[in-house]
């Protein structure tokens, strides 16, 4: 394939123009300070190519989980197309197959009593309205959520993070209580009469994917019942196979009253959340059924794509195959950690959501930075910058898992001699 490349350096030169002029210059900014102006173009399974063909990476971020089916899954691709012939994005107001279906399938694939889905288009919608059932249900108004989590940038669940991402918008509000993940006293103390809810991410990834202590999660459940306030578990980032098993939630032996899901439900294609509750929660709408609306949220289009999703992450040899990849990554991380234990300390690992132990707040954004320029895209977890995200793709293959390990050796080499002269210079 013949490829113009002074067509395409003027293609990326206006693209990168126009982004700072008309969507975001700080970001270009920030991109062109640390010569990482990346403009995506072609894109395929693991795989970012730049619009000037100069470059490419190998996707070890996955959006979050977005990309769990890789980019452009042929799958999901043939199936939207395949419906494109029928459906559009509906009608929210009127009853839909489609919806219903999907609907269904979640309730099937959910445990106990998890039977009724209302969806929607990102994470943070989908946050704001299991919130807002809590409250409703339980006739109370304060949450609890843990410092370094993270569940969005909408009105609601803004709150539930930390004051960086909430006091710019003047969004701080004694409704909203943070407490230390993986402590339970904390939690115990906290639990007054006034609290509807708890909520956490199963495993937390802004905060570097710490795992949780064993019984941890099933006593959090236990002390929500006894004060008569819900749990709801933010599976955004974890959920979808992600850890090997189709909920997180299912290694910590706890069920929670609701589970948030959105990033991989949408295969990477076409935008879809959802919030899953518990049966007994569903009598909030009994008086109103209208009382929550979300125009696109659960479109047809988007439902057939999700269904398909979720089939695919549910067969129990994706699974194993996502096991056997997490499985052969520790081995081979282990070696890496050897070989660079001073820099690289450990590793956190749930199935393919992992988080690399690094020496400090500097090395999660150097390695980032040489990652980058080894041709793998893995990004820091922002409330702990020593801790680099490491999420590939669950479709990943065992030689993509040798090939991932030569380049971070690489990216690693290249971060031990750039990290004294960065915290020098102040570069990040």
């Amino acid at each position: 394939m013949l490829f113009n490349t002074n067509k395409a350096s003027k293609e990326k030169k206006q693209t990168i123009d126009q982004f700072r002029n008309h969507v975001s210059s700080g970001k270009v900014d920030f991109y062109k300070k640390y010569n990482m102006d990346f403009v995506m173009g072609h894109r395929d399974g693991p795989w970012l190519y730049d619009i000037d063909g100069k470059k490419k990476l190998y996707n070890l971020h996955s959006n979050g989980g977005v990309f769990n089916l890789g980019h452009r899954n042929k799958e999901i691709i043939d199936i939207l197309k395949s419906n494109l012939q029928n459906y559009d994005i509906g009608n929210h107001h009127l009853i839909s197959k489609e919806r219903a279906e999907l609907g269904a399938k979640m309730a099937e694939l959910m445990p106990g009593n998890l039977d009724y889905t209302i969806f929607g288009v990102s994470g943070g919608e989908a946050i704001d309205l299991a919130l807002k059932i809590a409250r409703a249900y339980t006739k109370r108004k304060k949450i609890i959520s843990v410092y370094g989590g993270y569940h969005g940038h909408t009105g609601l669940s803004i709150q539930t993070g930390d004051a960086q991402y909430r006091t710019p918008f003047l969004f701080d509000s004694p409704d909203f209580i943070q407490v230390e993940f993986n402590n339970i006293d904390s939690i115990q103390a906290t639990l007054q009469e006034d609290i509807a809810c708890v909520i956490l991410e199963t495993i937390p990834a802004t905060l570097g994917m710490p795992i949780p202590k064993d019984g941890y999660l099933k006593k959090v459940k236990e002390l929500c019942e006894k004060n008569g306030s819900l749990l709801i578990l933010d599976e955004v980032q974890a959920g979808l196979g992600r850890t090997g098993k189709l909920w997180a939630f299912e290694h910590f032996n706890v069920i929670p009253d609701m589970v948030v899901l959105a990033k991989g439900l949408s295969g990477g294609i076409y935008p879809m959340s959802a919030t899953v509750i518990d049966r007994k929660l569903e009598t909030v709408f009994h008086d109103d059924p209208f009382i929550h609306i979300s125009t696109s949220g659960g479109s047809e289009l988007g439902s057939v794509v999700a269904k398909k999703v979720l089939e695919i992450s549910s067969d129990q040899i994706f699974l194993e195959n996502v096991n056997f990849i997490s499985d052969l990554f520790q081995i081979q991380l282990k070696k890496l950690q050897q070989k660079h234990s001073g820099y690289f300390k450990g590793i956190r690992r749930k199935g393919l959501m992992m988080g690399l132990e690094l020496k400090d707040d500097l090395a999660g954004p150097v390695l980032t930075k040489t990652a980058y320029d080894n041709d793998l895209l893995i990004i820091y977890a922002n409330n702990d910058k020593s801790i680099v995200q490491f999420l590939p793709p669950l479709i990943m293959e065992e030689k993509d898992v040798y090939f991932v390990i030569k380049q971070l050796d690489k990216a690693i080499k290249q971060a031990r001699l750039l990290h004294p002269i960065a915290k020098l210079k102040e570069l990040f």
